[in-house]
């Protein structure tokens, strides 16, 4: 327990954004393994929408704090290239 008004606050805030994390954390895992799994199926089509909405998630938790930029450019490289290798 917090002995400080100030060390409540933070550990509420703490609650908060893990919670928030949590969420962007597994949405970034489903958009990304949406592109490997159509990827694996050979469909072209299918893996080029799927990596167009990983991509714009991705840089989405950019700017919203969630991932750095340089972790989110690497992830979007991986994928591009396996879609590109179809």
């Amino acid at each position: 327990m917090a002995n400080h008004k100030s060390a409540a606050k933070r550990a509420r805030q703490t609650i908060v954004r893990t919670e928030r994390n949590r969420f962007f954390k597994t949405r970034i895992k489903n958009v990304t393994k949406s592109v490997l799994e159509a990827v694996d199926a050979n469909d072209k089509e299918k893996a080029a929408e799927a990596f167009k909405t990983a991509n714009k998630y991705l840089h989405h938790c950019v700017s919203k704090g969630i991932l750095k930029k340089g972790t989110a450019a690497r992830k979007v490289s991986r994928l591009h290239k396996k879609v590109n290798s179809l």
